[in-house]
């Protein structure tokens, strides 16, 4: 039974998540690019100079966290394993070609969760306690109308199950067990075979039901202290795991210096490799944004969850904070390890394989790399755990409410123990389902009010530069 729901969802997931989700992201965001004026481009200098400005300028009483702790709590929700075993397994799929349009995918993305950002405080919302909200469900149902309140409900229910971090629970667990585990250990352990007879259940699924209640247990210990908490730990843990993580990559370019133009040339000449045919370029287009729709959400409505929740209460100043997302995640993390996997690695594998995939290449690269890798995995994944309970937890409360939506925390709990047992297939499919569930609404909302933004957007500058005269 557990086989045949397992491949209904994959079977969705190929036909929903495909190129519908590509043309709806994709197409969308280049939509939302070209009509802003490039804004990803223009505005990336004015972005920039927003993370200096001062958080006494923010009103306090209309939101939980400062602009800064929502980007810092974003991006550790998007940098999570999507940005190591999801780009290997774009990689093992699609070929180095499908990095070039995770680059693209960023590009437009930046421009996707700029006007995600601007219409989080432009339309942000309260939960039935009186705290200020954000997120599709708000943005829905204020920009266009109660009469599109089905519509926000559709999302908050894709939302309670497409932010269980359905594959870091997996992938986090498949690290662990490749790193400090083998088969014959698992195998020949007297306690797992006896509590494996006691369930009915193979020694390697008691395994991962250990370690999938061991991460739940760790990560209860924060978001059970609520979004506080959460950006707290993720404004500290950001910094520290995107900068470790760049040291190691860089150890891998210096040693590898002379093959590192060969890695580029083939990223770029089979994201182009026409002689492949033209189906098989879509195909690599499609496989590269589909991934890339994993690792930076735009698009997908969970950033504007968080940005809603920020005290800042000038639109385009939070959308402006909220487009350098993609820039992190997208642009530099994913090809830090694309690098590091095309350097060392080896994409010609059986089957759908992600974090082996890294882990080998970074074991092959460094000394003890496997390990090294281990520790940012377990940062990457917890982070986004972390980020993804506010968000479950916010679309609760919208179709709850607070008293009841509380205990939303504790489903999300239990879903880390179950996917960390079921197959990648399953958990890879389940995830793009539920982000492609999420992105219809969103993407409606976000194109139907983008004229808003652009007037927004026209306003802001105009009065800045009237200031600066």
């Amino acid at each position: 039974m557990f086989d045949k729901i397992g491949q209904f969802i994959i079977d969705a997931a190929d036909l929903l998540g495909g190129y519908p989700l590509f043309f709806l992201l994709i197409g969308g965001g280049l939509y939302l690019f070209l009509s802003s004026g490039a804004v990803s481009l223009r505005c990336l200098p004015a972005a920039l100079a927003e993370l200096k400005r001062k958080p006494t300028a923010e009103n306090a009483r209309n939101g939980q966290i400062s602009s800064v702790q929502a980007l810092a709590s974003v991006v550790a929700a998007t940098i999570g394993l999507g940005n190591i075993a999801g780009v290997a397994i774009a990689l093992v799929i699609g070929g180095p070609g499908a990095i070039f349009w995770m680059w693209v995918s960023a590009l437009v993305g930046m421009a996707t969760k700029y006007h995600e950002g601007v219409l989080a405080i432009m339309y942000k919302g309260k939960d039935d306690a009186g705290r200020p909200q954000g997120g599709p469900m708000h943005i829905i149902t204020q920009g266009l109308g109660p009469k599109w309140t089905p519509l926000a409900k559709f999302f908050a229910i894709a939302g309670l199950f497409g932010t269980m971090c359905i594959m870091n629970a997996n992938q986090l667990t498949e690290a662990f067990m490749a790193t400090f585990t083998t088969p014959e250990g698992i195998a020949n352990n007297g306690f797992i075979s006896t509590l494996g007879g006691y369930l009915g259940l193979e020694n390697v699924r008691v395994y991962r039901l250990l370690f999938g209640c061991a991460i739940a247990a760790i990560v209860a210990v924060v978001i059970l202290g609520g979004i506080k908490r959460i950006a707290r730990v993720a404004t500290i843990m950001v910094p520290f795991m995107v900068g470790l993580y760049f040291l190691m990559v860089l150890y891998i370019i210096i040693t590898n210096i002379s093959d590192v133009p060969a890695v580029f040339k083939s990223i770029f000449y089979e994201a182009f490799n026409l002689r492949a045919g033209f189906g098989a370029l879509a195909g690599i287009a499609l496989i590269g944004a589909r991934r890339a729709a994993l690792v930076n959400d735009a698009g997908i409505g969970t950033a504007s969850i968080m940005h809603g929740a920020s005290r800042n209460n000038e639109p385009v100043r939070e959308g402006l904070i909220a487009m350098l997302g993609p820039s992190i995640d997208s642009g530099l993390v994913c090809t830090l390890t694309a690098v590091a996997i095309l350097l060392c690695g080896n994409i010609d594998v059986e089957g759908v394989k992600g974090l082996e995939v890294a882990m080998q290449a970074f074991s092959n690269a460094i000394p003890a790399g496997d390990i090294l890798l281990m520790c940012i995995v377990i940062c990457f994944a917890m982070s986004s755990m972390f980020s993804y309970s506010f968000y479950g937890t916010t679309c609760a409360n919208y179709l709850f409410g607070t008293r009841r939506g509380k205990y939303y925390a504790w489903a999300f709990l239990a879903s880390l123990v179950v996917f960390a047992v079921v197959p990648i297939e399953a958990a890879v499919g389940a995830c793009d389902l539920f982000y492609a569930l999420m992105a219809i609404p969103t993407m409606i909302a976000v194109l139907l009010l983008s004229p808003k933004v652009r007037k927004a957007t026209k306003d802001y500058f105009s009065k800045n530069e009237k200031n600066k005269n």
